[in-house]
């Protein structure tokens, strides 16, 4: 017990560390924002003018353009940790590797939430959405879906950093992995926006807690084996 507040503390600072740097710089938000966003009008332009395709699908095309704009975030999250062998430098320092899993992985999971944010206003308009649960609602579930999203990532993005393809090897081993979690996240989101008659939103959120903690568990066992491997 008590290696917890030492765990806890080294991982706050590497998420102090990675949120100072993205709010000085802002170019890995910015250059997320204009892709999601490019990617829900490519959506809209697929589908052509029938609204109320776009409106009955829009749950699933918003978290697709979440979904590819994270593999750009978790790659660039540990790109800045290669330059100038900075990874390197986090092993020397007398700092838990699993408290570098726990930063990097709620700063990912911040930095998506902040991005799913931002474009759900734009989504709402494309798409002519109607929150019909509640926003509030919503943002809980949104970052619920960011958190399990970024756990198998930051993993993921650590195996791949040194690879020579790093950005294909990266959405090859992310994606079928998060197929589960995907799946509640999109049936919970759709059934904030067109209503849940039937009672189901509180399943899917349950389903949806559940790969949770099933990927934040193995990410935390996991992760110092990697780092060591790497």
């Amino acid at each position: 017990m008590s290696g917890h507040p030492k765990i806890l503390a080294g991982a706050f600072e590497v998420l102090r560390k990675d949120l100072l740097i993205e709010w000085r710089t802002r170019a890995r938000l910015n250059a997320l924002i204009f892709f999601s966003l490019a990617t829900l009008l490519l959506f809209s332009f697929a589908l052509g003018p029938d609204s109320e395709l776009l409106r009955k699908n829009a749950a699933g095309y918003y978290w697709l353009g979440i979904l590819m704009a994270s593999v750009l975030s978790l790659g660039e999250s540990f790109r800045i940790e290669t330059e100038n062998l900075a990874l390197d430098g986090l092993r020397l320092i007398p700092t838990d590797p699993r408290a570098v899993f726990l930063g990097k992985a709620f700063g990912n999971a911040v930095m998506l939430w902040l991005l799913s944010l931002i474009v759900l206003p734009v989504m709402v308009a494309l798409y002519d959405v109607t929150i019909r649960e509640g926003v509030a609602q919503l943002a809980g579930l949104l970052f619920l879906g960011c958190l399990g999203i970024s756990a198998p990532g930051t993993v993921y993005a650590a195996i791949a950093s040194n690879a020579r393809a790093r950005d294909v090897l990266l959405p090859l081993l992310l994606f079928p992995v998060l197929l589960p979690s995907l799946l509640a996240s999109v049936k919970a989101t759709g059934l904030i926006f067109e209503g849940d008659p039937m009672l189901q939103l509180r399943s899917w959120v349950g389903l949806l807690a559940s790969f949770n903690v099933l990927y934040w568990g193995l990410g935390f066992v996991l992760f110092p084996k990697i780092i060591e491997d790497d």
